[in-house]
């Protein structure tokens, strides 16, 4: 067990915001380890808290877990759930590109609004850190989840502006995709083969940064552990070819059956490649064994840059 993170997150109470998905419910249980005085799981999902709290019932009946029905449009329930909180993961967010493509106002009420709604109460109830989830697809954004989720990481990164004596620290995580996370396309690969149908892919030349939630768990935690605000952490990961992913997928699930890929088409201005950081941001980027830190001016850059280093 890390020391560091020991003494960060225990006798602690700490929220969650979409605490039940697939990234959520992996930082409750390995948070559960470090001995936080409370957990507060906030989401919208009754299904997914009912299943949720049958197991963490089992696995640690002693702990102190809450779990809160709620959605961050939600001001005044949202402030019912941080206050006396110390630490906040915001990891609540519509993240499926398509369905935000064809909602964008409901992009825009959780992803923007629900976000300017727990910066202020973070800041109202000094809050000590919040760490908010981001993807690569805020990198560049030619989508309305990739705008919505660019304009999340520069509110938390610009609350500096707003924070007067309040002691709160934000950052932000850059994820790629998660690997075997509830909606993407390994668990839907796994389906078709057991269907007996052939494996859908959007184009063969598509690429994507992949990472087990294990590692994306591991930098929120590395995030709140060493973050002294206004930082972006952007996990080093592998590149994939999403057709040679399709394959290996095959060859591990299939049972030596002939599966056919079948190429459906990219979705709506959906890119064929991605990248982790812009080259301004790389001109404020310091780069750690197993991740970069983003700055966000030259100044700050300057005052930070031992300190990472160190």
């Amino acid at each position: 067990m890390s020391n560091k993170l020991l003494q960060t997150f225990k006798n602690q109470k700490i929220l969650i915001t979409g605490g039940t998905g697939s990234i959520g419910s992996v930082m409750v249980r390995k948070l559960l380890e470090f001995e936080p005085a409370q957990i507060r799981i906030f989401s919208r999902d009754e299904s997914k808290h009912f299943f949720l709290q049958q197991e963490l019932e089992k696995e640690f009946p002693e702990a102190d877990i809450r779990f809160l029905i709620g959605d961050i449009r939600d001001k005044d329930r949202l402030e019912m759930a941080i206050s006396g909180i110390d630490l906040i993961f915001h990891a609540a967010a519509l993240k499926h590109v398509p369905f935000c493509e064809y909602n964008p106002f409901e992009a825009i009420k959780t992803n923007v609004h629900g976000t300017q709604n727990l910066i202020d109460l973070a800041i109202k109830h000094q809050v000590k850190k919040v760490v908010a989830v981001s993807t690569d697809k805020a990198v560049n954004p030619n989508t309305v989840m990739g705008i919505t989720k660019l304009l999340m990481e520069r509110m938390i990164i610009s609350t500096q502006n707003y924070l007067g004596d309040a002691p709160t620290k934000f950052s932000v995580v850059r994820f790629g995709n998660v690997l075997n996370s509830r909606g993407s396309v390994i668990p839907t690969w796994i389906k078709q083969i057991k269907n007996g149908d052939p494996i859908t892919i959007t184009d063969k030349k598509m690429q994507r940064f992949f990472m087990e939630i294990s590692e994306a768990v591991d930098l929120v935690f590395e995030a709140a552990s060493t973050s002294f605000g206004q930082e972006i952490f952007v996990l080093k990961m592998p590149k994939k070819n999403i057709y040679s992913l399709a394959r290996e997928t095959i060859a591990r699930y299939g049972s030596g059956k002939k599966i056919r890929v079948e190429i459906v088409g990219k979705r709506e201005r959906e890119k064929l490649d991605e990248i982790l950081y812009t080259k301004e941001e790389a001109e404020l980027m310091i780069e750690l064994e197993k991740y970069f830190v983003i700055l966000p001016n030259l100044k700050v850059f300057n005052e930070r840059k031992k300190a990472y280093e160190g």
